[in-house]
């Protein structure tokens, strides 16, 4: 489905907790590079506009592959906007005063409704491939930096709710599906 919005792909439905195995396992390493990646990294802009998120993972869309996106505000309230193809995770030292972690809420659009407090790291940095295959990297505080983490674990197959104690993911599962108990846990 085309929105009017600020990306100009596809809105693609979104994935939710335990209904499709590719959110529970490492995402493949993308391969080949052109049009069909630049056309999927639109269609997630899209889907994570639509959906009204501010990060979104290719296999939150069904796609068996290591790319995110995300639109996310950082610690000084700059919009970090950006992709990563075949990221991979550095959290560096903290940079003058800034907070080795912080607990904040965090949600999942594969998760939709709750939100739980999880530690994080402050500052992280994505390193990977850009659509054509050249080297680039995001480096964010902050909400962004929170973001960063939150899908490279998609990427890995974990999703937030999985770093949490059984019964409050439980809990928190149960409040997702709402009375009529669709979403499997």
């Amino acid at each position: 489905m085309r929105l009017p919005g600020r990306y100009d792909g596809v809105a693609r439905p979104i994935v939710t907790y335990g209904s499709n195995p590719v959110l529970h396992r490492p995402c493949a390493p993308v391969t080949e590079f052109g049009e069909p990646l630049r056309r999927l990294l639109l269609d997630m802009f899209a889907s994570m506009e639509a959906a009204d998120g501010v990060g979104l993972a290719a296999n939150q869309i069904g796609v068996d592959a290591r790319v995110f996106v995300i639109d996310c505000p950082d610690a000084e309230g700059e919009d970090v906007v950006g992709y990563v193809v075949n990221p991979t995770l550095t959290i560096p030292e903290p940079v003058g005063d800034e907070p080795a972690e912080e607990v904040t809420e965090e949600g999942c659009l594969s998760v939709p409704g709750p939100y739980a407090e999880l530690p994080r790291a402050f500052r992280a940095r994505v390193d990977g491939v850009d659509v054509k295959g050249e080297p680039m990297s995001i480096e964010a505080t902050g909400m962004a930096a929170r973001c960063l983490q939150h899908e490279m674990d998609h990427l890995d197959g974990t999703v937030y709710v999985d770093r949490l104690p059984e019964e409050h993911r439980e809990r928190l599962l149960a409040e997702a599906a709402g009375p009529g108990g669709d979403l499997p846990a």
